[in-house]
């Protein structure tokens, strides 16, 4: 009897596994959208050197036949975004969006609640399309108060966790406050900052594929 439900285990631990292998092979990214502000969109800089181009060359440099669109807007607040996700779609058909807006929310000190509700809707309406998503996360400046630097950081991993997301923590990253890698400004990436942030987002891409 012992053996008999020994085999049981055995058979149905197997076609659990067959199942999640075939799932995970399903995924196929294949056209990647950046959807963000000026953090992304590359702004002040050379379209060579825009987030959207160095990523794909080195999602390409690492085998992956990817083509990664911009479809960031300097300014763009989270408001901005949902008012355009649904015409985003309509140009293009894509296997994964990432996410990265909300800087300058916190900016304008919009209100971390509205901030989160509309994060909510443009992932809500991404799935419904039945597109992969990424987060990219941002932390509030201190000097916008402890109690809104607070609210504001749960955003991104309460939105996550949520909506069982791949999560990139702080887009910024070794990045942010950093001379050596922002323009004169101290706010945008230059050249070298893009390359850490692609990086970022690299891993971030190559991870959710590998679960």
């Amino acid at each position: 009897m012992k053996k008999l439900l020994g085999i049981i285990i055995l058979s149905l631990t197997s076609i659990l596994l067959i199942s999640c292998n075939e799932k995970k092979s399903q995924i196929k990214i294949e056209k990647i959208l950046l959807f963000g502000d000026s953090l992304m969109s590359g702004y002040g800089l050379t379209k060579d050197n825009h987030l959207s181009v160095v990523l794909e060359k080195s999602l390409k440099y690492e085998g992956y036949k990817v083509q990664v669109f911009n479809g960031s807007i300097p300014g763009d607040t989270s408001s901005d975004g949902l008012d355009r996700i649904e015409d985003e779609l309509s140009n293009e058909s894509y296997d994964l969006i990432i996410i990265g807006l909300g800087a300058n929310d916190m900016f304008r000190r919009v209100n971390p609640n509205k901030t989160k509700q509309n994060l909510n809707e443009i992932i809500k309406i991404i799935q419904d399309n039945n597109i992969q998503v990424i987060l990219a996360g941002m932390v509030a400046s201190p000097k916008n108060g402890l109690s809104y630097k607070k609210k504001f950081d749960k955003i991104y991993p309460e939105l996550s966790k949520k909506f069982e997301l791949e999560l990139i923590p702080f887009l910024l990253k070794g990045v942010a406050l950093n001379p050596y890698f922002n323009q004169d400004d101290g706010i945008h990436p230059n050249e070298k900052g893009v390359l850490v942030i692609s990086d970022t987002i690299k891993k971030s891409i190559t991870n959710y594929l590998k679960k």
